[in-house]
């Protein structure tokens, strides 16, 4: 998922915004501290990373807030960053898709231009604030910041500067580390708390929007380890992608992993091949890693090789990349790889955070990896050697038509329930009226269309899922006393087509489509979600869903719209598509002990509640602006109250309010006797 490319996915996505308006196990607990003998309502607990945990499965042991008072929650307190379009106006539009995290009674966030916020967790008073001066002119493809990490130096006596450090990784790719107290930078950690990430790379970025950092860094024990966002559709020799750990203590480079292999001993080498494959770019981890620091492992979601659409200089299944990559934390060192995708070309990165989780099967507990992807599959591996947990089967796809490529003749499946988008018939496109119908299956009817895995071609493919997703970058959560996965789901499709260089004609691009030039490569790139001349989805609704998935019994539990069009247009043109539509969705779900799911995401302006067990919405919370943005919960003593906070900045790219605040939502204080 380049990052220039995947915004202006967003950015047809977000047509639906103006579309429509006339134009679119506990040990995936965070810290506890139970007191014995008392309810689990009176459990304390921390969200000291951006998924719970390092582990990452986005579950809480809270209980306080259940499927039965939930219907109850009010706000308790609203923060604003002052980070408007109008107070700091940026070149590219920003979406505020940061979770806070809370450490040692603090809670910590970042915004898209980097500035880092500690305030009071119980009032959202501020406590302090860096601005790393990000340059608000450079063309950020993807201009976002998801998130901040944070570490204790346990060797570092009490109340000594940046025993508690906070980490940022900003947009212009510096790695910095701020004390936790007062929030200056940490003097002894690279130079004077800066790690500039663009030095050092085997492919230099061409231009400061080429390379970003758009995710938080992962922990584990004492490496901090940072991955990157690559604008890879420009040219065949893009940024490239590598995963690096830094010391968290002085910033010194502890180690590099490249996941396009430069060492012949490699034994994905081979999997590389053509005079330049080594030689090819991104492959880059641009969403968040996942750490298991009790095993000395990090696990890397990586991301398709440049360009995503043609891959005749980079011949061969292409391992390592769109892979989930367990790699040692103390020295990188690659443990296992499971590829989802072999010689990618649709863009189908890993976009999702793995989680790391526990299965039980036969009173066994097994430590495994729960990984979500665009082609609409889950992958369950096993945590320490990356064998599947559910069979996975090597399928036929179709073969590629266009001179010059060698597409992979098979792709693996998961034997989970797979879900969003697999395929679309001309007969089944969607429109508002007949006449808005039409034209979409006229584009299906054009298209190849041979199901999932159709090659890009010369007269345009059919691609279900689209680039989008299935899954996204919101990934999963998981609970582990009922071992359910809970996963946000797009379903749309899009049109990709190449058009040899020679033919083509720059003036004369046509509206609607997005167009990557793929330097390197006898083709430019075309593509644009398949959208009516009203900007509605040609798919059936729901355009998004929330779906639950047992690895208890490896079913289907329940899947249900996710969102309404309330927000997008006008009430008289949503009558026949605010009930049952759903939305495209860009955040991902939390899960707690009192049995319920919590998600934004949805292309309107509300935090839902949802019932773990059975899908049923229970509330949702009215937001000021969009909540495209992943939601916490913390509760910091036994006396006092359970959080849920989500931030509501909207998205510039997709259409919705847009907004800086940070919403804090709790049950009715009791009222004294």
């Amino acid at each position: 998922m380049g990052v220039r490319m995947v915004v202006r996915s967003l950015g047809v996505c977000a047509a639906l915004a103006v579309l429509l308006a006339g134009g679119c196990s506990r040990e995936s607990a965070p810290p506890t501290v139970t007191r014995a003998g008392l309810p689990g309502a009176l459990t304390v607990a921390e969200w000291p990373a951006y998924g719970g945990d390092a582990l990452g499965a986005r579950y809480s042991p809270l209980a306080e807030i259940t499927r039965d008072n939930v219907a109850s929650l009010r706000v308790a307190w609203t923060f604003r960053t002052g980070e408007t379009p109008a107070a700091a106006p940026t070149r590219r539009p920003t979406a505020f898709e940061a979770t806070p995290i809370v450490a040692d009674g603090t809670l910590y966030l970042s915004t898209p231009l980097g500035r880092v916020f500690a305030l009071d967790p119980t009032t959202g008073g501020e406590r302090w604030r860096f601005d790393p001066r990000v340059n608000p002119a450079t063309p950020y493809g993807d201009f976002t910041n998801r998130g901040v990490a944070t570490w204790l130096d346990a060797l570092a006596p009490a109340g000594v500067a940046c025993r508690r450090r906070v980490f940022v990784a900003t947009i212009d790719a510096r790695l910095i580390a701020l004390d936790g107290a007062t929030g200056g930078p940490c003097a002894d950690f690279g130079d004077r708390g800066t790690v500039d990430l663009r030095r050092g790379l085997r492919n230099p970025p061409q231009t400061d929007a080429e390379y970003e950092v758009t995710s938080p860094p992962a922990v584990v024990n004492d490496v901090v380890v940072v991955g990157s966002a690559v604008a890879d559709n420009a040219r065949t020799d893009a940024a490239s992608g590598e995963v690096r750990g830094f010391d968290a203590r002085t910033g010194a480079l502890r180690w590099t992993w490249d996941p396009v292999p430069q060492d012949r001993a490699d034994p994905g080498w081979s999997t590389w091949q053509g005079p330049v494959a080594h030689a090819t770019g991104a492959a880059n981890a641009w969403s968040v890693i996942s750490g298991d620091p009790a095993r000395d492992l990090v696990v890397v979601p990586t991301g398709s090789p440049s360009p995503d659409y043609f891959g005749g200089e980079r011949r061969g299944a292409n391992r390592y990349a769109n892979s989930v990559v367990a790699l040692r934390a103390s020295t990188g060192a690659r443990v296992w790889h499971f590829q989802v995708v072999h010689h990618d070309l649709w863009d189908y990165d890993v976009p999702a955070q793995p989680a790391l989780v526990t299965v039980r099967r036969d009173d066994r507990a097994i430590p495994a990896v729960v990984q979500a992807t665009k082609t609409g599959q889950l992958f369950v591996l096993h945590r320490e050697t990356g064998a599947p947990l559910f069979p996975v089967e090597e399928r036929p796809v179709p073969a590629s038509p266009v001179p010059g490529e060698a597409a992979w003749p098979s792709q693996p499946f998961s034997s989970l329930p797979q879900f969003g988008l697999q395929r679309l018939a001309a007969a089944e496109a969607w429109g508002l009226t007949p006449l808005d119908r039409k034209p979409c299956r006229d584009a299906i009817a054009g298209a190849r269309n041979e199901g999932m895995f159709t090659p890009p071609s010369l007269e345009g493919t059919l691609v279900a899922p689209s680039n989008v997703g299935g899954a996204h970058w919101g990934g999963v959560a998981y609970d582990p006393e009922r071992q359910i996965v809970v996963v946000p789901v797009n379903r749309l499709a899009a049109i990709v087509q190449l058009i040899p260089r020679e033919r083509h004609d720059p003036g004369a691009a046509e509206a609607g489509w997005e167009y990557a030039p793929m330097r390197g490569t006898p083709y430019v790139m075309r593509r644009r979600l398949l959208r009516s001349p009203l900007g509605l989805p040609c798919t059936p609704p729901p355009f998004g869903t929330l779906l639950a998935v047992s690895l208890s019994s490896g079913r289907k539990l329940w899947e249900v719209p996710l969102g309404t069009t309330r927000d997008l247009v006008a009430a008289r043109i949503l009558l026949p598509l605010a009930v049952g539509a759903g939305t495209p969705n860009f955040g991902g779900p939390i899960v707690t002990a009192g049995g319920i799911v919590f998600i934004g995401a949805a292309l309107d302006d509300y935090l839902r509640a949802f019932d773990v067990e059975t899908g049923r919405e229970l509330w949702k919370g009215r937001l000021p602006a969009g909540g495209q943005a992943t939601p916490m919960t913390y509760r910091l003593n036994a006396t006092g109250r359970q959080y849920v906070v989500i931030a509501a900045g909207g998205h510039g790219k997709a259409g919705t309010t847009r907004g800086d605040h940070v919403i804090a939502f709790a049950l009715p204080e009791p009222t004294p006797n």
